[in-house]
């Protein structure tokens, strides 16, 4: 007695989408089962080398088989690979064991709805191939036996909300996937137009595909790994299919880049890998792995093995074909093996170089590249030290001064004489910092910033520490001292200017002394210090951090996540030549408007707390303020 199963509830939704979405390349779901098959047979030929029990289930040549029946109106696919048992039935083809399910129902049904057909190409992306065959069929079969195993079983739906699945009779191991064609769906029947879809999206399979039963057929595919072929007989369409084939990528995707290399020396492996023109909508999930697999002298091991591929090259897709390790070798030997250790030490710099390539011949298409994937390489800063020096030649910033993305090279040759730092400041985002009082100073002397505008920034800079004996700097942290010492163009060989200025300071801050006391006096508590700012040149205030404090977004960030209970007093600097601060320092000479002082005193704080995005302690307070210094003009104006 078969056995009925309803679908997971988001499968059965996404069967509906896919079954009734006006699809713009249906002839992919030939390729997705394909593709699965192709990987059952990868499955089996890796276990049989470390599972002698299923020794006799493994044919003498793995092979694909395409059967058409123009009466009975059904498509069969047959391979010979591992086939499933019930249990695989029910994960495989009943549920969608990913997190992924959710958004993927989301986005085809926003697809289908604003009638994008091109967005609607997202069947493979989130690993649900299978259901494509919906699209042309209203019944599918599976037929399957696990090799090892003695019992069959047949899975049964119609893709509208559950199906069956029931012990059968099948003769060797493997699946069987028989499609019961729709009505206007019958030119999937013809020998010609299966053998175009082949050769046009699955011909690099590693294993022959056959039409009809006869054993003496010709494969209508080529048959070898696209990766070992000479890069010269591979064209941009092979390239372009091969990545949708393993990167699971629908549609008409390509990839933003491909790199095909063969390494020999010491170590011979061979690497095909592409970088996606699309951030994966997981890259920041703690679970996430990289997709590239590995292969053996051509015998597909596994495509989650940790090591081989760094977890700031995650997005990277493609395959790694080994000649050096055994065929023979375990998933657990891999974890700690010398050699794959040293083909991902290889493939890492290969990669990072061909991205610094990148970045200097095309500057504009690296932006889209940096864009999406930017803070993922950065986190190598922080926990891949061995590749630092590669990296730094790679990653970019925006700054207060260069068009588009710069380097760490390229910000070093503009830095004017007498600079010892790199100067930075992080926030929220790069329009949110160009806005930065603390950027007045250094944009008056023409000093460069770079924007830190990501959160892996907070952790990488610490411990980065320099780049070319330049130290990097926070601008919001400490003093700013150090700009008197770097002379513009306009300041060099006027000794005399630089006393003079130095003289001139010095009186400034005897002169202010009462104001930065009384501005103490009151603020008591809610700030650390009151100073003279060096950075400011237009706003009246802003808040810094001391050297020995944590930088302010990063304490930010850290209360937001982590719970910080408060963030700790910062120093108010203050702009003696903003008109503000110059009628403080009246107010402050008139012991009757110490009601005046006060308010504005808090004024000036809280405007400093805005512009930093800190929330105001008492907005209420900040208002009546504000109401009553407006008053008070509006009364000195009558």
């Amino acid at each position: 007695m078969a056995e009925q199963h309803q679908f997971q509830a988001e499968v059965s939704r996404l069967l509906d989408i896919v079954a009734n979405a006006l699809y713009s390349d249906k002839d992919i779901f030939l390729r997705e089962l394909i593709s699965n098959a192709s990987d059952a047979c990868d499955r089996l030929r890796y276990a049989a080398l470390t599972d002698k029990k299923i020794a006799k289930d493994v044919p003498e040549k793995f092979e694909l088989r395409l059967i058409s029946d123009s009466d009975a109106r059904t498509l069969k696919l047959i391979d010979n690979g591992i086939g499933m048992n019930k249990e695989e039935m029910i994960d495989n083809l009943g549920t969608i064991a990913h997190s992924g399910t959710a958004k993927l129902v989301e986005e085809i049904g926003k697809a289908k709805k604003d009638k994008k057909e091109d967005a609607l190409n997202l069947i493979g992306k989130f690993g649900v191939g299978f259901y494509s065959a919906f699209m042309v069929a209203d019944k599918v079969e599976v037929s399957s036996r696990k090799a090892g195993d003695d019992k069959a079983w047949l899975w049964v739906s119609d893709g509208r909300g559950a199906y069956t699945i029931d012990e059968t009779l099948k003769d060797n191991a493997g699946t069987e996937i028989t499609l019961h064609l729709k009505e206007d769906e019958g030119f999937y029947l013809l020998e010609e137009r299966l053998r175009q879809i082949v050769k046009k999206y699955s011909d690099h399979i590693d294993f022959p595909i056959y039409f009809g039963e006869e054993d003496d057929a010709e494969p209508i595919n080529t048959a070898s790994a696209l990766w070992i072929r000479p890069k010269n007989d591979i064209t941009e369409e092979q390239y372009a299919e091969f990545y949708r084939g393993v990167s699971g990528a629908g549609g008409f995707d390509k990839p933003w880049s491909t790199m095909h290399w063969r390494a020999e020396g010491a170590l011979e492996y061979t690497c095909l890998l592409y970088i996606p023109d699309m951030k994966p909508f997981d890259l920041y999930d703690p679970k996430r792995q990289h997709s590239v697999r590995l292969y053996v002298k051509r015998v597909y091991i596994t495509d989650s093995i940790e090591g081989l591929v760094p977890p700031f090259l995650r997005f990277l897709r493609g395959v790694v074909d080994s000649e050096d390790l055994p065929l023979n070798i375990s998933r657990e030997m891999l974890q700690n093996n010398p050699v794959v250790a040293k083909i991902s030490s290889g493939l890492t710099r290969r990669v990072l170089d061909e991205l610094r390539k990148k970045a200097e011949d095309d500057p504009k298409g690296f932006e889209d590249f940096w864009a999406m994937f930017g803070p993922v390489i950065k986190e190598g800063l922080y926990d891949a030290h061995q590749y630092r020096a590669d990296l730094n030649k790679v990653v970019r910033f925006y700054s207060s001064k260069a068009d588009g993305l710069t380097s760490l090279d390229d910000y070093i040759s503009r830095m004017p004489e007498g600079q010892k730092h790199i100067y930075y400041i992080s926030g929220p985002d790069v329009e949110t910092l160009r806005n930065s009082p603390q950027l007045e100073g250094y944009n008056a002397k023409g000093i460069e910033v770079l924007f830190m505008a990501d959160t892996i920034d907070e952790f990488w800079l610490p411990v980065a520490y320099d780049y070319e004996q330049k130290t990097f700097k926070s601008i919001t942290r400490g003093s700013a001292d150090e700009l008197a010492e770097i002379e513009t163009p306009a300041e060099k060989g006027k000794k005399g200017k630089k006393k003079s200025a130095a003289a001139d300071k010095e009186k400034l801050k005897t002169e202010m002394e009462p104001v930065i006391a009384k501005l103490k006096e009151i603020l008591d508590g809610d700030v650390k210090d009151v100073r003279l700012s060096d950075r400011l040149t237009e706003s009246p205030v802003c808040l810094v951090a001391q050297d020995s404090d944590v930088d302010m977004h990063m304490e930010r960030m850290l209360k937001k996540n982590q719970g910080y209970e408060e963030l700790a007093k910062r120093v108010l600097e203050i702009n003696p030549g903003h008109p503000v601060i110059k009628e403080l320092k009246k107010l402050v000479a008139n012991d009757k408007a110490n009601d005046i002082l006060s308010d504005t005193a808090w004024l000036l704080l809280d405007q400093a707390r805005i512009i930093e995005g800190d929330p105001l302690p008492n907005p209420a307070e900040f208002a009546r303020r504000m109401s009553r210094l407006m008053e008070q003009g509006m009364l000195l104006k009558a």
